[in-house]
């Protein structure tokens, strides 16, 4: 195992993963506007849309916050142990508060007078977000995720602090972690249970995207699951190699289930459409990574230009 005072060099393939589920969210919100159906907070084209939209958006908010917020988990832990708690601190407060809060407000009018154009353009209505322009924001529209990376920052700091007084029970936890994690069959089914009963906790089998400033409980929790998977497995990052194992054929499962799920929907009831949800997730969560670390280990200045410019271009 990893010394813990020798600092992790660069993590080519996480911080692509990273990029490319930013990018992924363009992609999503793009496809969402020409969705069958209809939705209270996104305007949907009358005119032109299509089943194939509505799989595209639909598969990619499966894993994609899921893979962001293990991701943002195993960076967070490398900030706080590898550099100092304090260190992670003021790294979130450049990186993600400040961001968040000057984003938020600039982007405000421009997504109002969007939303504005778009529903006249359509000729269409929307119940679930206002369109009227206040000085300041109601919601976090598009930013959502940056709130909640800033409440389990926080939380995780505060439980790391603590954590750090009972060494014997930090190295309990620590251990069973990397026991299941080297059982590939095993860690699925376990983690999907965890996701599995916190959908049936939220009551609802998709993944949460909660735009209110009032943090939702659930949401938080959900998402917190996946961000201390990837604090835990920083810890033991000697296991992110093992990750590649049998990834091509749980990403290929997880593509075949989910696109079965989606064409046969309407015969399965809710429960087991969460289950395999969950599911699905799983799969995907470790098939998606470990083909990341099998083919984006190495540096690559296109690579590194798609990552530090993944975030400009999603907002």
């Amino acid at each position: 195992m990893t010394n813990s005072i020798e600092k992790t060099k660069r993590i080519h393939s996480l911080d692509s993963l990273r990029a490319i589920m930013m990018l992924l969210g363009v992609v999503l919100h793009s496809s969402e506007t020409y969705n069958v159906g209809s939705s209270s907070i996104w305007p949907i084209d009358p005119n032109d849309t299509h089943v194939l939209q509505n799989f595209i958006s639909a598969i990619i908010h499966v894993f994609r916050m899921p893979v962001f917020f293990l991701v943002a988990g195993f960076f967070g832990a490398m900030l706080f142990y590898e550099r100092s708690p304090m260190a992670m601190i003021k790294n979130r407060i450049s990186r993600i508060v400040l961001p968040f809060a000057a984003f938020l407000l600039v982007l405000h009018p421009v997504i109002i007078s969007a939303l504005d154009f778009t529903l006249r353009s359509f000729g269409i209505t929307l119940t679930g977000i206002s369109t009227t322009l206040t000085l300041l924001p109601e919601v976090t529209y598009h930013l959502w995720f940056l709130y909640y990376l800033i409440l389990l920052s926080l939380f995780t700091f505060l439980l790391a602090l603590l954590l750090r007084r009972v060494p014997f029970l930090t190295k309990r936890i620590q251990g069973s972690f990397r026991w299941v994690f080297h059982r590939r069959a095993l860690a699925i089914v376990i983690f999907t249970v965890i996701t599995f009963l916190l959908m049936v906790y939220q009551w609802d089998y998709s993944v949460p995207t909660p735009l209110s400033f009032e943090p939702e409980f659930d949401a938080f929790l959900f998402f917190l699951s996946f961000y201390l998977v990837g604090w835990l497995l920083f810890k033991s990052k000697d296991l992110l190699v093992s990750i590649m194992k049998y990834d091509w054929i749980l990403a290929i499962t997880a593509t075949v289930l989910y696109s079965a799920m989606f064409v046969w929907s309407s015969y399965i009831d809710d429960v087991p459409t969460g289950l395999l949800y969950a599911v699905v997730t799983w799969l995907f969560i470790f098939g998606i990574t470990g083909l990341f670390i099998r083919y984006m280990s190495t540096y690559s200045a296109r690579m590194r230009y798609l990552s530090d410019a993944s975030y400009w271009v999603y907002l």
